[in-house]
């Protein structure tokens, strides 16, 4: 058993029924600069959902990116054994929101984006620039907490 499933070994997955499975697979995680926050939760939810099986993929956006992804979320990512699904990163943009099964922003979204999706927002992740590690366990939490709706 992987880190990832380690921590949520009884997880029950019910926001995957058969109802949502015949939805749309892709889930979007939101932050201000799609460069760290996003980029992680991301990450660990297409590794998460491999290891399950499940016929999902995350995305990483931004709804004011920056030029590049940060370079601690990188680092920690690498040091994880994992990559960044983005080279750079992307804007949100309604055809995103669209195809989304599920928007999780960790930020406030403009409000051209309300109503267009299921969105959760994820409050009291810490700054990955701070506190990588930290930052990441926050994120893997919400993430099986996700998985367990």
């Amino acid at each position: 058993m992987t880190r990832c499933t380690q921590n949520f070994p009884e997880m029950k997955f019910d926001f995957l029924s058969k109802e949502y499975m015949n939805q749309n697979s892709i889930i979007v995680f939101v932050c201000e600069h799609g460069a760290a926050k996003s980029v992680i939760a991301a990450a660990f939810f297409n590794k998460l959902a491999g290891e399950l099986g499940l016929n999902l993929q995350a995305v990483a956006r931004g709804t004011n990116p920056d030029q590049t992804l940060s370079p601690q979320a990188v680092t920690g990512l690498r040091k994880d054994g994992l990559s960044p699904g983005e080279s750079a990163p992307q804007k949100l943009s309604v055809a995103d929101v669209e195809a989304a099964q599920r928007v999780v922003t960790f930020c406030e979204l403009p409000v051209k984006y309300l109503g267009q999706a299921v969105i959760e927002r994820w409050e009291g992740v810490p700054p990955v620039s701070e506190d990588y590690e930290k930052a990441r366990d926050a994120i893997i939490e919400q993430i099986g907490h996700l998985l367990n709706k």
